[in-house]
């Protein structure tokens, strides 16, 4: 993955699109930094309070992209790849933005360290962040992802075995395990 430098957002416009998936829709929002969030379950009235959140955030509302973001353009073609089963790792650009601090440092260190098909403790990835003891933040970090699928928080589990929770549900967690080969496909 391309990491583009922490910057405010405000200072680049953004724009939209809805990319329907096997996990369902996800809504992509991009900057002309990179990818700046992705957004589960983008259907009706989700994506406009989605939206309307993100244009605080970002200083401005995003508009929806009439297929000429190369961005958002880039993000559907490895998406797609990724499902397809043919993409590993994205090098899509990303606006890390919308994270910060302790956060974005753990999911840095994430996207960095945790490749496809890999599974990562909380606790491991505290002590990879430097902060042995903040197991619990981690999982407080991975709520917090702004750029899910792409950030592979779906790859952080419990120590025990237990799956974890999930911004996304746990089917879809399942589902992204399993697409990896770390989980059983579901039966059904």
């Amino acid at each position: 993955m391309t990491e583009t430098p922490r910057t405010p957002a405000a200072a680049a416009p953004a724009a939209w699109t809805v990319r329907d998936t096997p996990i369902g829709p996800l809504l992509l929002v991009a900057t002309g930094r990179g990818l700046a969030a992705v957004v589960f379950h983008a259907r009706g009235p989700a994506v406009r309070r989605s939206l309307t959140r993100l244009a605080g955030r970002l200083g401005a509302e995003p508009v929806r992209d009439d297929g000429g973001d190369p961005v958002l353009a880039r993000a559907a073609r490895e998406l797609d790849a990724y499902f397809g089963g043919t993409l590993r790792e994205f090098s899509v650009p990303l606006d890390w933005s919308l994270t910060s601090g302790f956060n974005g440092r753990v999911l840095r260190t994430l996207a960095r360290t945790v490749p496809y098909g890999g599974v990562v403790g909380y606790r491991t990835l505290a002590e990879r962040a430097g902060a042995p003891d903040a197991a619990r933040a981690v999982g407080v970090a991975m709520g917090s992802n702004p750029l899910p699928v792409v950030v592979p928080c779906h790859r952080v589990v419990e120590s025990d075995g237990g799956i974890g929770g999930f911004g996304g549900g746990l089917e879809t967690k399942r589902a992204l395990l399993a697409l990896e080969g770390v989980l059983p496909a579901p039966l059904f």
